[in-house]
């Protein structure tokens, strides 16, 4: 979980827990879920450079704002099923592991190394990427009692 393992990528994936929520991600299993409905061009764009395998962090966003498990991407881009348009792309997730201990915004804009992170920068963004070295410093985090 915390290396860089295989040259995989890592993401930042937020939902609004009434709409869907860490409990019905984790319910689908294997199978997975669409990662349907974005409609922002640089979110779209960062889910067509993921790959097989790479791994995101899931986010409750709202009132929550906590991270509370991880996915992988276990298909790459292909058109929304949700949307009219075929410029929409998304990409289909499992859920891996939940977090030992969730890991909170305030948590995240509290550690320096995090300054930078896009969650901090780029607030509204909706599917992000995340550094190497942020994926180490969170999945730390998620493991202090």
């Amino acid at each position: 979980m915390k290396k860089n393992i295989e040259n995989i990528n890592y993401w930042l994936f937020k939902s609004e827990p009434d709409c869907w929520s860490w409990a019905q991600q984790k319910a689908k299993g294997n199978e997975g879920e669409e990662w349907s409905g974005v409609r922002n061009f640089e979110a779209r764009n960062n889910m067509q450079k993921m790959r097989l395998k790479d791994r995101g962090f899931f986010y409750h966003s709202g009132k929550e704002k906590r991270i509370l498990g991880i996915v992988e991407i276990c298909k790459t881009a292909h058109i929304d099923s949700t949307s009219e348009d075929d410029c929409w792309y998304c990409v289909n997730v499992c859920a891996i592991s939940e977090l030992a201990r969730p890991v909170s915004l305030a948590q995240i804009k509290e550690h320096p190394q995090l300054a930078d992170m896009a969650l901090v920068r780029r607030s509204r963004l909706s599917v992000a990427p995340v550094a190497p070295h942020e994926w180490q410093i969170i999945c730390e985090l998620a493991q202090e009692s």
